[in-house]
């Protein structure tokens, strides 16, 4: 079953996907929803407006997903999660089972979320969990977040890094395990880092050939986030 205004859909996109766990459940979608062609809505979920797809992206059941959130091509959401207001998710990311995405976060291609500590165990599956992502966190490409994980509100997490542990609010992290290196406010501005590249479709480079900046603590940080 489902319930929605008129919505701007291609052909092949599917809403109201049957779904097993929760038989008979109604999806609904609020004003103004895009949805590109391959899109699948499990029934279940509730989506409010202006919700944005791109093309083969799926949303499973019992899903609560805020207005003016954008889902990129190829992208998974599995049931059970909660997705803020204003929050994009770029292509090829998965976000596991029973995750939390604070309104105006931002996740980069790439991003895989996991919700299961011990893969095969029962008694890990009974406490199967993804992580809570707070507001205005983004989120670099491939990075991987593990279950149970708290990131901060606005932390800045660079491109690759594993999070295996909590990340205070407005922190910079990166790395395999990810690690606290320094403080989003204390950022070096981009324009004392690049000069534009003339002829060039990658219009700027660094100006010392280098994605590494000094931080406050005095090492290295390396931040690839796409947008």
């Amino acid at each position: 079953m489902t319930s929605h205004p008129p919505i701007n859909a291609d052909p092949g996109v599917e809403i109201g996907y049957p779904a097993a766990r929760v038989a008979g459940a109604e999806l609904t979608i609020g004003r103004d929803a895009r949805l590109r062609s391959g899109t699948i809505l499990y029934a279940g979920s509730r989506i409010g407006d202006r919700f944005e797809t791109g093309h083969h992206v799926v949303v499973r059941e019992q899903c609560e997903i805020a207005d003016d959130v954008s889902v990129w091509s190829n992208s998974v959401i599995d049931y059970g999660c909660k997705i803020g207001a204003g929050v994009k998710i770029h292509t090829n990311c998965y976000v596991a089972q029973y995750t939390e995405i604070g309104p105006g976060a931002f996740l980069a291609p790439g991003v895989t979320i996991a919700n299961d500590l011990y893969p095969g165990s029962a008694e890990s599956a009974e406490v199967m969990s993804g992580p809570s992502i707070g507001a205005g966190a983004q989120l670099g490409v491939n990075v991987t977040v593990l279950p149970f994980v708290r990131i901060g509100a606005n932390c800045l997490v660079g491109a690759g890094s594993v999070v295996t542990r909590d990340l205070p609010a407005g922190t910079v992290a990166f790395g395999n395990p990810a690690r606290v290196r320094g403080l989003v406010g204390e950022l070096e501005d981009i324009s004392a880092r690049i000069q534009p590249e003339d002829g060039s479709a990658s219009r700027y480079r660094f100006s010392n050939g280098s994605a590494e900046e000094k931080t406050g603590l005095g090492v290295s940080v390396t931040m690839e986030v796409a947008g």
